[in-house]
This record gives structure tokens, C-alpha cells and sequence, in this order.
């Protein structure tokens, strides 16, 4: 199963239509939050939004996360060892206030099990290669994840600060 996400402040629909369309054209199972968005799924179930307990059960049941490209859905993913498909809101969609998650986007390509969509139409070909991913899965010790997410949670806010600051 796919879990797909768009968090909880702000709508995605960009990102739920397209993957109600590749849902429909592949026929993998997909299951959606929604968030507050306008654009009403018929290719996926979803739900806008979820409890945590009912959160956590949907990640840890899916063989792959697609997500807004925000920090908390890319460390779960990492925590619980799911490859995550993440896809940037766009400020001139007005999908955020400014672009900080593309500049996210950037630094995380590198990362083993995270894969980039950069756009709606490459939103495809990544989950493709995410499923044909051998899956090599984070294999460290706790600690030594933890030491990650850190890292890459401190990266990311100081790049946020740097983007900020440019306005």
C-alpha cells in the first residue's frame, strides 16, 4: 500500500490529483490525507486527516510514503524505515508562503530512501523507482538514526533561517 500525505497546515491538491491519476493508471492500492483541499479523490480512499494512533498504523502498513516535502513526514518515514516519495509545494501555486521546500527537496536527493518528485510530472518515475528500489533500508542502530534526523532536522531549519532572512 501507498500512504500519501500532505500534513496538516496547509491543502496539496496538486499533489492529491496526481496521485489519484497514477492510482488510476497503475492500479496500486493508495490511500490518501487530504488535508483541507478542494480537489475531492476517485481513484484513492482517503480521509482529510487522521488521528495519530490511526497516522502512525497507515505508515507503518505501507510499503511507500508520498509526501509535501516537510520535515515531519520525511523523519517518520526515516524513523519507521519506509522509503518516502516527496514532492515540493510551490509558493507560485499558492501552496506555501515562500519555496523553502524546494531548497529542502535539494539537499535529501542524496539520501538513501528518499526520492525526489520535483514536479507533478515527475511525481510518476519517482514512485516507480522508489517501488523497484532494491530496498536497502536504513540498517543502523537507533542511535545512530537518531544522530541522523537530528542532523538533517538542523540542516533544514538553518536553511529555512537562510531563506527567510533572503526575503
Amino acid at each position: 500500500m501507498i500512504f500519501v500525505t500532505v500534513g496538516t497546515q496547509l491543502p496539496f491538491d496538486r499533489l492529491i490529483r496526481s496521485m489519484d491519476q497514477w492510482a488510476h493508471e497503475s492500479k496500486h492500492d493508495v490511500f490518501a490525507q487530504t488535508g483541507n483541499g478542494v480537489y475531492k479523490p476517485m481513484n484513492i480512499d482517503s480521509m482529510k486527516f487522521l488521528g495519530v494512533k490511526e497516522f502512525d498504523r497507515r505508515v507503518s502498513q505501507a510499503d511507500l510514503l508520498v509526501s509535501h516535502a516537510g520535515i515531519g513526514s520525511i523523519i517518520t518515514a526515516m524513523e519507521m524505515s519506509k522509503p518516502i516519495v516527496v514532492m515540493p509545494r510551490l509558493a507560485r501555486f499558492g501552496e506555501h508562503r515562500n519555496d523553502h521546500q524546494l531548497a529542502t527537496v535539494s539537499k535529501l536527493k542524496e539520501l538513501n530512501n528518499v526520492f525526489v518528485a520535483e514536479s507533478e510530472h515527475d511525481l510518476g518515475n519517482a514512485i516507480r523507482e522508489a517501488l523497484d528500489h532494491t530496498k536497502t533500508e536504513l540498517n543502523t542502530a537507533p542511535t545512530a538514526r537518531a544522530a541522523l534526523v537530528t542532523s538533517i532536522s538542523d540542516f533544514i531549519s538553518s536553511d529555512k533561517v537562510r531563506l527567510a532572512s533572503d526575503r
